[in-house]
């Protein structure tokens, strides 16, 4: 059994949300961090990891992150305000 990771990354100043999904969540945020990525979260400096949701299928997986892909700023917002209402980069708590 596998686990996989939905997870929210904004930028320094947090007005850039990016959702995405993985099965690595500590190399995935690294590789984020560093800028490795090609494209949106390279371009606009995504992070810091301020949200993630953890699953066991896959298939959730990719429901849950096309659902809130599909959401206004609004509510993504809120998602992250329910569990980091000071928008913390959760990465650190992850690598101890």
């Amino acid at each position: 059994m596998n686990d996989y990771f939905v997870y929210i990354m904004t930028n320094k100043s947090n007005n850039v949300i990016y959702t995405g999904i993985t099965n690595n969540l500590i190399r995935r945020v690294f590789e984020h961090k560093r800028g490795y990525s090609i494209g949106f979260t390279k371009r606009y400096k995504t992070i810091k990891l301020v949200y993630y949701e953890l699953f066991n299928d896959i298939n959730d997986a990719i429901r849950r992150e096309k659902q809130i892909k599909g959401w206004r700023r609004k509510k993504k917002i809120y998602l992250i305000e329910s569990i980091n209402p000071n928008w913390n980069d959760l990465y650190n708590d992850l690598s101890k």
